[in-house]
């Protein structure tokens, strides 16, 4: 296994702590690319990647779906010119050496929390999420959209891409739906199961149509961590590492240290299938003296959570 955080595309303080924890793996946002619009554009990607090496840093995972819309998620007019232009993502960043492409299949609304201030361990601040009060909105303007629906475009996708990630040496890595709920709002969700990944997996048998193994979502879906772990193997292409307390329908994000799920049997469950590829914290607590600008995502709580992480690590490290 291999710590990575995720980091922003212009050099600041934040490549420097990564560097100086032995962190030389970066993951990186859509978003951030470019000016957001066009993530999929060589010499954007070019200019990125190369500024992380010059630093000394990979990029080893690019996250996000900028390159698709709902539109391909769901079937519909323009997924065809939006196919090609992700096709065309996979091979530029298949030729500047990025191993491995996370995204997701939320329509409408995607990440989705209640509250973003709820307080943790010592004062900190954590995130979490609320069934009953989400339900209480209106339905999303994307609404109704059935599951089957999720499910064509997606088999359709992964019949287009996959041969050209094979090509080009560029995993996918799917994300699970968070919340792992089956409809949101008037929404349907569809991965938010074992059986899910199950019948994504079956759709194109490659290692190349694999899996973000976010801990957290597998925790709300009840699933036994370590035990998905072992039973996905070699799909796993990217890990983010957390720990939720709750259910799907409510829950709220927990210290690494202080979850409900085994880590350290979680680590030794990676080390059991030959796991190589990155992993990095994610939703971390926001601790004294941070902003809070950013929930989830600020800098302390993931420092502390590469240093528990690499404690992890250096413990199993008679298991490689």
């Amino acid at each position: 296994m291999e710590p990575a955080l995720i980091l922003p595309p212009e050099r600041d303080e934040r490549w420097e702590l990564a560097k100086q924890m032995g962190v030389e793996r970066a993951v990186v946002h859509t978003l951030e690319i470019g000016d957001g619009s066009k993530p999929w554009r060589f010499e954007d990607l070019m200019e990125l990647t190369q500024r992380f090496a010059d630093f000394g840093i990979d990029v080893d995972v690019i996250e996000g779906c900028v390159p698709i819309s709902d539109a391909t998620r769901l079937g519909r007019d323009g997924r065809d010119e939006e196919i090609e232009r992700f096709k065309r993502y996979l091979r530029n960043l298949g030729e500047l050496g990025v191993p491995v492409v996370a995204y997701d299949w939320m329509a409408g609304l995607r990440w989705a929390r209640t509250s973003t201030a709820l307080p943790s361990r010592g004062g900190s601040l954590t995130t979490g999420y609320d069934h009953d009060l989400m339900q209480r909105g209106p339905d999303q303007p994307l609404a109704p959209v059935d599951g089957e629906e999720l499910w064509g475009g997606l088999e359709h996708f992964l019949t287009e891409v996959v041969p050209v990630a094979e090509e080009a040496g560029v995993k996918l890595a799917l994300h699970p739906d968070d919340p792992p709920l089956g409809n949101v709002r008037g929404v349907d969700r569809i991965i938010t199961s074992v059986e899910a990944y199950d019948r994504v997996l079956d759709i194109y048998d490659s290692e190349y149509n694999g899996i973000t193994f976010c801990q957290g979502n597998f925790a709300a879906m009840g699933a036994d961590v370590p035990e998905a772990i072992r039973h996905f193997g070699d799909r796993i292409n990217f890990v983010h590492f957390r720990d939720v307390d709750g259910t799907a329908e409510k829950f709220v994000e927990t210290w690494h240290d202080d979850g409900p799920t085994d880590m350290l049997e979680c680590v030794e469950a990676y080390r059991d299938i030959g796991f190589e590829g990155p992993v990095r914290p994610d939703h971390v607590q926001t601790m004294a003296t941070e902003s809070n600008d950013n929930p989830g995502y600020m800098t302390l709580g993931r420092l502390y959570a590469i240093g528990y992480l690499k404690g992890l690590l250096e413990r199993t490290d008679d298991r490689r």
